[in-house]
């Protein structure tokens, strides 16, 4: 196979930002055609690429390797079944789809069929969580007892968008949550129960916009948080073990940076500002080492770097699909907490 030719479906934030400008720098990948009602927006950054009206187009084109699906969340189970059934792989935006029983009727698909499926849960290639997750694996901490990630926003005011409105896979918990959840299951397995508190803060809200989410195991409580109206953001990252605490501030940079219309060309991509490099403190005897730890860089690119691999010579998938059906299942845990107001232990 010569480059891997790639349909795109769907142009709005997550094609045109999260997925179009990946591709169109790496080598294996040819962007071929995208479906999307915005033609002179993707020829404005595409060029050449053909526009399309529907899948449809894209189905019927046996040239075409691979497909992208970024619509709405409770369009992609249809729309990936067709692709799968059409001998496309697949790569679906997060979340995977909205039930376990889709997600799982898709591997069953893909596996059927030979065809790759994958779920785009890029931000395990975050600056900040490549950190953290080499902190743990070098045992700098030691036996880890609390991890919490908070991914808050000042968003105060209800937006006419489909993430707020009622709807499958609408809400925070979908959203930013799946981000966090994706992260942690990557860190430390499925836990033995959830605990959550999910809701709608803003007025006239539509849909979640906060969550907090505690996924518990042995002696280690996951604490996943996210608010809507906090107008100063605290710690994204705190993780405390018995042999120390790493502490950090900030976001990474690369979802600003690829909105803005930068690209992944060079070694400074995925860079964090040095005032929010976090600070590890270690524990050995009666004394305390505090040190700066830089962050290393993040790097979006690396997950479509590794889907080539999966396709042109066999590799493994970065992101499974059993791990996207996974964070179907905590969701879904999380919501039926929230309301019977109990933990749900995961069997």
């Amino acid at each position: 196979m010569g480059k891997i030719k790639v349909g795109i479906v769907g142009y709005g934030l997550s094609g045109a930002t999260f997925h179009a400008p990946l591709l169109s720098v790496l080598e294996q990948f040819h962007i071929a055609k995208v479906v999307s009602s915005q033609k002179e927006k993707v020829r404005q950054d595409l060029k050449d690429v053909e526009v399309v009206d529907s899948l449809e187009d894209i189905l019927e084109d046996g040239s075409i390797d691979m497909v992208v699906i970024t619509t709405p969340s409770g369009l992609h189970y249809e729309m990936a079944k067709q692709c799968l059934l059409a001998g496309k792989h697949v790569i679906l935006e997060k979340p995977m789809v909205v039930k376990t029983w889709e997600a799982a009727d898709l591997i069953k698909i893909a596996e059927e069929e030979r065809l790759l499926l994958s779920v785009y849960h890029n931000r395990r290639w975050d600056n900040d969580f490549l950190t953290v997750k080499k902190l743990l694996d070098d045992g700098v901490l030691g036996d880890i007892n609390t991890y919490q990630v908070h991914y808050d926003r000042f968003r105060p005011a209800v937006r006419d968008r489909w993430r707020e409105k009622p709807g499958p896979g609408s809400g925070t918990l979908y959203d930013l949550g799946s981000h966090l959840i994706d992260q942690a299951l990557h860190l430390f397995g499925l836990p033995q129960f959830v605990s959550a508190d999910v809701f709608a803060q803003k007025d006239n809200a539509e849909t979640d916009d906060y969550f907090h989410v505690i996924l518990g195991y042995e002696k280690l409580r996951v604490i996943l948080h996210s608010g809507s109206i906090v107008p100063v953001n605290g710690p994204r990252f705190q993780v405390h073990g018995n042999k120390g605490s790493f502490i950090k501030y900030g976001l990474d940079g690369q979802e600003q940076a690829l909105s803005e219309g930068k690209k992944p060309l060079d070694g400074s991509w995925g860079a964090d500002v040095p005032e929010n490099y976090g600070q590890l403190v270690t524990i050995e005897g009666e004394s305390e080492k505090h040190e700066t730890i830089q962050t290393i860089h993040g790097s979006y690119l690396t997950y479509y770097k590794e889907i080539a691999d999966s396709i042109l010579i066999g590799k493994k998938a970065p992101v499974t699909a059993q791990e996207g059906l996974a964070v179907i299942r905590i969701i879904d845990a999380a919501f039926e907490s929230s309301k019977s107001k109990k933990a749900v232990y995961m069997n």
